[in-house]
Order: structure tokens, then sequence, then C-alpha cells
């Protein structure tokens, strides 16, 4: 379904609705009308398989990355913008700002001193954490970022991490995909649970 000006789809009630249904939205990088999506089959990294490489152990292990919660979110999603082609636009930038300030959008950010090198943010419901988008402006910020989510959504009793779709990056940590029926299935047990971010 394709949104326009006038629709109130990104009202932040309806967008979180949308996420309990199996659905987000995504701007067209080149008119930034929004649609929502429902991909079957459906990418998520289960958390008791996430695996990383033996040098990202290591980046992590040397903690030269301080690891901040909902510190910059606005900095984040704007870092996740900022591409050649992006389905980030200013619409969805100012619906998840008012997720954020609502307490269901955040961001896991990656900084190197004083400066933000990377980070990553999504929405979190119940048990479950749709992971929207990540970036980097140094080598392994996000991954990092990444890292320190999983390790936070165990320790909270989170069972579901939606990547939304599969590609090169999500499947070097263990992402996979499943049909829509069983993605279901697993966003009703998690929306089933009372967890806390962070």
């Amino acid at each position: 379904m394709a949104d326009t000006d006038n629709a109130p789809n990104l009202d932040p009630d309806f967008i979180l609705d949308a996420y309990r249904k199996g659905f987000f939205p995504m701007a067209d990088p080149g008119n930034g009308e929004v649609s929502w999506y429902s991909p079957n089959p459906r990418a998520i990294i289960p958390l008791d398989a996430f695996r990383t490489s033996r040098s990202l152990r290591r980046v992590v292990q040397r903690q030269g990355f301080l690891i901040r919660v909902n510190t910059s979110f606005e900095d984040v999603i704007r870092g996740c913008a900022t591409r050649e082609e992006t389905w980030i636009s200013g619409r969805i930038i100012a619906s998840y700002l008012s997720l954020h300030r609502k307490g269901f959008a955040h961001s896991v950010e990656s900084w190197w001193g004083e400066e933000l090198a990377g980070g990553l943010y999504g929405v979190s419901i119940g048990g479950a954490f749709f992971g929207e988008s990540m970036f980097s402006v140094m080598k392994d910020a996000s991954k990092v970022a990444l890292v320190h989510l999983v390790d936070l959504l165990r320790r909270r009793g989170f069972t579901l991490l939606d990547t939304q779709f599969i590609n090169t990056h999500v499947r070097q940590f263990g992402a996979t995909e499943v049909p829509r029926l069983i993605y279901m299935r697993l966003l009703e047990k998690a929306l089933a649970r009372e967890c806390r971010f962070p």
C-alpha cells in the first residue's frame, strides 16, 4: 500500500500496530513515497545462533569503542540515511524520532572518544527487536554495536531479532530466512513477553 502526503500512515501508533502485524515502512529512494512491507520469507538473526568472526571478537575485546544506548538517536538515524540511495526519508526520520520519544525506537552507538563512529537503530515491542539500519564512519563500529545489541537482547529476555531482508552483511552474523507463517508465530510469542529495552 503506497503512502500519500495526507495519509496518517506514519503516525507512531499506526507504525507500532503495523510492526505487531508483521509490516514495516520504507520510503522509495526516488520519490520518497512510503510503502508498507512484509517480506516472505523474512530475515531474522536467531539470538542463540548469532555468529561473530575471530577478528571482530578481537575488536570487541580491545574495548576501543565506548558503547552507549539512546544518547544520540537522531544522529544515528541521520547517519544511517547518509548514503547515495536511502529509504530513510525525512518523514521516516520524523516518525521514528516520535517513536524514540515514546520509548519504542532505540539506538545502540559506538563512540570513539567524543566522536560517534557508528551505530544502529530499531524498534522494540515486547520481546521483539526490529532492526532497521546501521552505519559506520569507522571500520567495525556498527558491527561492534550489533554485538552489544545482541548481548543486551539476550540479557533482557528478548526472543526475536528481525532484520527484515537477507543480505551478505547480516548473513555473516547467522541471519537466516523463515517463511512468513513461521515468522508470525515467532512474532506472536515475542510480543507476549514483557521485556525492557535497554
